[in-house]
């Protein structure tokens, strides 16, 4: 039960509406146990051979009560399930919110292991569980053992003999329940492992349907993702299986109590020893002691199923960021510059294998610094590093003479734009997306970071403009489009520290122009990171820094660079003949 504990915190703040559930769940238990009474009450009146005017009004009255009575029932069975439901659905609500704001604070590095779909279904699927759990699970498991405690009570004021022996069953089905806890819980967390698999599955093959159908690998991915629906579909039937077995036992055990009745109830009977409306009463009620325990053994599927949900939940919870901030973290000061200094920076995503080593650079502010070399020498971890997406191993960075481990992470990120190299645009209009850089952006300011990214006439000429639905990950756009859109996003930003990560690789030579003379505009009194494998597009930056081997060998302007005759001249003459070719 400990996986579920963190779900009673959200509970406490629901508790007036726990307290009416509860209510009117006592209330409702009270009014079942009238039914039998009724009815005992109504046999003994007509068997007692010497009937009168009056007893027809009593049993006028008996019938009254009992339209009362199943009325009151209706009335309490909807404000319990109602107030149950409303429990149980805001809890869900909150719990989902407060795991995605979780999520939103882990680091980077907790998503380079995860799949999109499986943590949609620990998001959304499991918690889903624990409405069924709240709503329905605990309400009915505590209204049926205050209706066995009451039915237990009321039994043995009749007959104490008879009622010791109706329930001697009732062990052997306790001691079942506990039998089975052993193999369903796991069982049905075994079932939300594959369910989450499965969504994991169907997410990449319709993120990738493009893929897909240009490696004509439609058959395969339909057979692999049947494979995880059949895993799913053997999880879910075994262990349905195990509750297959389990309500029969329980089914079997309770009507021993009918059968042992039967048996000593007529004999009491015979013996003149118990009154028939005692009898028929002992029948009615022991419907209702047995009832609670048949529907206990369908409750504790429910319970397992939500355990083993708010296990799943519970391990996202327990996930703690890499990337913590220190309790007395300051913000980064209004108006800083931008000055960035890396001093000895190591950093690995594995331990022994580093990525960077030994790096030292100074971007003095308002300077453009270059990085380039071979793919994969760190040109992106290397930047990276600076808005804290990951913690460096070993050495310092700081911004304007502040380490950034001792700064807020929101000031840190306020104070840099970033355009990255693998584009990410919302499913929305081209002025929402625009304005995730900044929200409280005028119409004059959108207009014009679309003009500075020479975004705007193909803007204007879209079938509704700035308000055209763009598609999930912006799918009607073209790649250079995209990558506009999400130039113009940075520009909007406006903030002191801007990186380009491959900024204009999705562009043709004509908009890469365009958008190189936008740039220059923008990029006066910034600190500017640029990363780019068209070496010819930072010719004029006032650093050049070559990265090769998780190493800077080499770093100075493009004319003192070529005159070293080292690799930064040998990437110009490889590119510069590939553009002869």
């Amino acid at each position: 039960m400990k996986s579920f504990q963190f779900v009673f915190q959200y509970l406490k703040k629901y508790s007036g509406v726990l307290i009416l559930t509860v209510l009117s769940m006592l209330l409702l238990v009270g009014v079942q146990l009238l039914a039998p009474w009724i009815v005992k009450t109504m046999v003994a009146t007509v068997t007692s051979f010497n009937m009168v005017q009056s007893d027809m009004q009593e049993i006028t009255k008996l019938a009254l009560l009992a339209l009362g009575v199943y009325i009151t029932r209706a009335g309490l069975q909807f404000i319990r399930s109602y107030m149950a439901h409303i429990a149980g659905w805001s809890v869900v609500a909150d719990v989902r919110s407060s795991l995605y704001e979780h999520i939103q604070r882990l680091s980077l590095r907790f998503y380079e292991n995860k799949q999109t779909g499986n943590l949609m279904s620990q998001l959304i699927n499991d918690t889903d569980l624990l409405e069924n759990l709240i709503a329905h699970a605990i309400p009915d498991l505590t209204a049926n053992i205050l209706t066995l405690l009451g039915v237990v009570a009321i039994l043995l004021r009749v007959n104490a003999s008879l009622t010791l022996l109706s329930i001697l069953p009732v062990p052997l089905i306790v001691l079942a329940m506990q039998a089975f806890d052993k193999y369903v819980r796991p069982a049905f967390r075994t079932r939300q492992r594959k369910l989450g698999e499965l969504n994991a599955t169907l997410n990449d093959n319709l993120s990738g349907v493009l893929e897909i159908k240009a490696f004509t690998r439609e058959e395969a991915e339909a057979v692999r993702l049947k494979g995880h629906i059949m895993q799913y579909r053997d999880s879910m039937l075994y262990a349905l299986r195990l509750m297959a077995t389990f309500h029969p036992l329980i089914e079997f055990s309770s009507s021993l109590g009918t059968i042992i009745l039967i048996y000593f109830g007529g004999k009491f009977i015979l013996g003149q020893t118990l009154a028939i409306a005692d009898l028929v009463a002992f029948f009615l009620y022991l419907d209702l002691l047995y009832q609670p325990v048949r529907e206990m053994s369908k409750v504790w599927e429910s319970v397992q199923q939500a355990l083993a949900g708010a296990e799943r939940v519970n391990e996202l919870f327990k996930e703690a960021p890499s990337i913590i901030e220190k309790p007395d973290a300051i913000p980064l000061p209004e108006g800083s510059k931008g000055t960035i200094t890396l001093y000895n920076v190591s950093f690995g995503y594995e331990k022994g294998i580093p990525v960077l080593r030994q790096i030292n650079l100074q971007i003095p502010h308002g300077k453009v610094v270059a990085l380039v070399g071979p793919t994969g020498v760190g040109k992106t971890t290397l930047v990276n590093l600076i808005p804290r997406f990951y913690d460096i191993d070993e050495g310092s960075i700081t911004i304007d003479g502040f380490d950034i481990r001792d700064l807020t992470i929101k000031s840190i990120r306020q104070r840099i734009s970033i355009v990255l190299q693998n584009i990410f645009l919302f499913h929305g209009t081209v002025r929402e997306n625009i304005l995730f850089g900044r929200q409280d952006a005028t119409e004059e300011e959108l207009y014009l970071a679309a003009k500075v990214a020479n975004a705007d006439e193909f803007i204007e000429r879209l079938p509704e403009g700035y308000d055209t639905m763009i598609g999930e990950r912006g799918v009607k756009l073209s790649g250079g489009q995209r990558q506009r859109i999400a130039i113009a996003r940075a520009v909007l930003k406006n903030a002191p520290i801007l990186i380009l990560d491959e900024a204009t690789s999705s562009v043709d030579t004509e908009t890469e122009l365009l958008i190189q003379q936008a740039l220059e505009k923008l990029m006066v009194g910034k600190t500017v990171i640029i990363i780019a494998h068209r070496l010819s597009t930072i010719r004029n930056a006032d650093l050049i820094v070559v990265l090769e081997g998780n190493q800077i060998v080499e770093q100075g302007t493009h004319q003192e660079l070529m005159k070293e005759n080292g690799l930064y001249k040998r990437l110009i003459e490889v590119q510069m003949n590939s553009n002869l070719a």
